[in-house]
């Protein structure tokens, strides 16, 4: 791509139900890859603050025993859906993956259509907030259907038809449902930390208010969380817009970022991708 907006323009002559996966694999490789990945690393946060999820979490012991791991295999296996398509081999495999993990256990329908909302609408509102473009519309319902698709291949049932049914369906859930549990805490401790180990221990406890600062008052209390050091919010909202104010000045990416093709702390040799995952028993 030459211009810095040729990305947006070819989007906008793409039909959003018919070419959500190119959609998807546009924005998420090229326009804001790096905020599209925070925005599912909170998404899956966000799930923490719901006891029915959290327990289930909590029991396995895999995020306080394995958390690392948990988070590169989550992220690649959503990865691997995103960059190769949902009917691709190896999302196809990716899928089947997902579903022998959950198959193990009783998960309640409505959890799971939960968790698939974040992943429709945390990215939508990361970037409509702190993207170096506003993301259009057609953006925004290509990722409702490409996820609607996942969906339908995980047999998740009542998935709501239009988009903004399926934000009202969220933003009730999350009020009936947030609400404090020592379940919350342990998982969201567990992940925090694997967060904290990415950079230097001398920022560990900066980071950890920057992660204070990016939760809403609801989601904080249901982790039991204090309020973020004073000033703490507005910097770290500001250095992301900051950010984004720089970027819409830099030339566009000319090469994909692939999650898959990266570095990852728990595989330095690569993966296999029926490895992915806790082990089978």
């Amino acid at each position: 791509m030459a211009g810095r907006f040729d990305i947006r323009d070819r989007i906008l002559r793409l039909d959003p139900k018919a070419d959500c996966q190119q959609i998807v694999l546009l924005v998420g490789a090229y326009e804001y890859p790096w905020l599209i990945r925070k925005s599912l690393e909170f998404a899956l946060f966000r799930s923490y603050g719901v006891p029915s999820i959290s327990q289930l979490l909590d029991q396995t012991g895999e995020f306080k025993r394995h958390g690392q791991r948990r988070v590169d295999d989550t992220g690649l296996l959503l990865a691997e859906i995103v960059e190769n398509g949902y009917d691709s081999p190896r999302g196809r495999q990716a899928i089947k993956l997902i579903n022998r993990m959950h198959g193990k256990f009783d998960i309640a329908n409505d959890d799971m259509l939960y968790v698939l909302s974040t992943f429709v609408f945390e990215p939508i509102y990361w970037t409509q907030r702190f993207s170096w473009r506003r993301p259009s519309q057609r953006e925004n319902l290509a990722n409702y259907h490409f996820w609607v698709e996942v969906g339908a291949r995980m047999a998740i049932k009542d998935i709501p038809p239009t988009i903004e049914e399926f934000e009202r369906f969220k933003q009730a859930y999350e009020r009936e449902r947030f609400r404090y549990q020592a379940s919350n805490r342990r998982v969201a401790d567990a992940t925090l930390q694997v967060m904290q180990s990415w950079y230097p221990k001398p920022l560990q406890p900066v980071i950890r208010q920057v992660v204070y600062a990016m939760l809403d008052e609801p989601l904080r209390r249901a982790f039991g969380y204090p309020k973020p050091l004073l000033l703490m919010k507005p910097l770290a909202h500001g250095a992301l817009l900051l950010a984004a104010k720089l970027l819409r000045f830099l030339p566009p990416r000319r090469k994909p970022f692939l999650l898959t093709r990266a570095a990852h702390r728990s595989y330095p040799d690569g993966y296999q991708l029926d490895n992915l995952g806790p082990p089978q028993n």
